[in-house]
């Protein structure tokens, strides 16, 4: 699935947008009280899903099945956007049902993000990036 990463990436992307849009208005209005909305935005939303969406870029063997690829992106980015939503209504209307759903979904994801490293670490690198490895440097 090579067109996995840049998914992740226009995910996360997206969240930059709308954690910096966020930032500024609250900024402009002197109005700080959603922060926490807009730090999740940007920590769950641009940062943890650009880093895995490079980080299957770097290990494309992450995606060859496709299903559990899928499922990992599903999870990641529904929860990226759900978390700070769920904040908001938690801060704002003293709903905290989403949010606290939204994480244990994060949850999910992130320990299937782990599983999936873990079975490619135990199952060696390909012999291409093994012999690039003990190449020495130009």
């Amino acid at each position: 699935m090579p067109r996995l990463p840049l998914l992740f990436l226009a995910s996360a992307a997206l969240c930059l947008v709308l954690g910096v849009g966020m930032g500024i208005a609250m900024g402009i209005a002197h109005d700080f009280h959603l922060a926490p909305v807009h730090a999740h935005l940007n920590l769950l939303g641009w940062t943890s899903l650009a880093l895995i969406g490079l980080t299957y870029r770097a290990w494309p063997e992450l995606a060859e099945q496709r299903l559990p690829a899928l499922a990992q992106y599903a999870l990641s980015a529904g929860a990226a956007f759900a978390f700070p939503l769920g904040i908001y209504l938690s801060i704002e209307h003293h709903a905290p049902g989403l949010a606290i759903g939204a994480a244990m979904v994060w949850m999910a994801g992130a320990l299937l993000f782990l599983a999936r490293l873990v079975l490619l670490m135990l199952r060696g690198a390909p012999a291409e990036r093994r012999m690039a490895a003990m190449m020495p440097a130009e």
